[in-house]
């Protein structure tokens, strides 16, 4: 999990800091946006201290029209030493006292020209993306038909080879060697490549190979949600392999799981082909039609029939 600070959401959104510039560095925990209105009203008993504090045009006018001395007293409560940063949002000014007290505790105060409900939505699907679980995979990450596959196999069996066959296919690279996954609260993976490898693919004998650089922007993608594993291993003739399709693997990845396909390399395969054709039979299956399944069920009947004839 990447650490999140004031400053990330300052640069991000084009804020404006009306105060505390002294506090940017201070980190962002959690995900949730506060609105505190109850705190405003004097209630404190379950205030949300850690999460970024939303000000909107409501909790501004319910401010304004109390007494000195009870804004005093909110604005000391609402500035509390694990509250990372006070946003407000509409382009309204915020309260001289607000202003003051933050600038004594280092709490940096945000301005925004954006509607509050905006704002929140903004913050809080930026900070879920940069807030949520990571982990990096030694696998190749490929854009095939609309459908993010991750290619796995020990070293050297053949992904960056086959992934540049699948790009010479019109299909569109992601990540390359190392795949950065981070999981979202729907336990969607998504992945991406670490910045210092982005567009980059390494073919053992060429070196490394800028793929925006030979094939477009067309044959790159920054990120893309993982559908569907392709194991590559070495083939083994004691082995079992799958001839139908009928038995789904599984791959766990975080805390999801993954559709896991695994396909034996022996010199004569064309990798890329079955790689597209994988991929296009599993999306087939996401629509409601299996043929192992339907072929499974014809043997079956066929079987009856002939039984019955005897």
């Amino acid at each position: 999990m990447k650490k999140t600070h004031v400053r990330d959401i300052v640069n991000h959104f084009q804020l404006k800091v009306a105060s505390g510039e002294a506090g940017l560095r201070r980190e962002i925990a959690v995900s949730d946006i506060s609105r505190p209105g109850l705190e405003m009203a004097g209630y404190f008993d379950f205030y949300a201290a850690e999460r970024v504090q939303l000000l909107g045009k409501t909790e501004l006018s319910f401010y304004n029209a109390m007494k000195e001395e009870h804004r005093i007293e909110r604005i000391d409560k609402l500035l509390h030493e694990q509250t990372p940063c006070v946003c407000v949002a509409h382009g309204c000014e915020a309260p001289d006292e607000l202003l003051r007290l933050s600038e004594e505790r280092g709490i940096p105060v945000l301005t925004s020209p954006l509607p509050t409900t905006k704002l929140s939505s903004k913050l809080t699907t930026y900070l879920e993306g940069r807030l949520a679980p990571t982990t990096t995979m030694h696998g190749v990450l490929v854009d095939v038909y609309g459908m993010g596959v991750l290619i796995v196999g020990q070293s050297s069996i053949g992904k960056s080879e086959t992934a540049l066959e699948l790009v010479k296919r019109g299909h569109r690279l992601v990540a390359d060697d190392a795949v950065e996954i981070r999981q979202t609260q729907e336990n969607q993976l998504i992945g991406s490549a670490p910045e210092l490898i982005q567009h980059l693919l390494e073919i053992r004998g060429v070196g490394i190979i800028n793929i925006m650089t030979l094939f477009g922007a067309g044959a790159i993608r920054n990120y893309k949600r993982i559908s569907l594993v392709i194991r590559l291993e070495i083939w083994d003739p004691n082995k079992v392999y799958e001839r139908l399709g009928l038995d789904e693997e599984k791959m766990k990845i975080m805390d999801t799981e993954v559709p896991q396909i695994t396909i034996p390399v022996r010199p004569g395969r064309n990798l890329a082909v079955i790689v597209e054709v994988a991929s296009m039979n599993f999306r087939l299956k996401r629509m409601g039609y299996n043929a192992a399944v339907v072929f499974s069920k014809k043997l079956t009947d066929t079987i009856e029939d002939a039984v019955e004839d005897i």
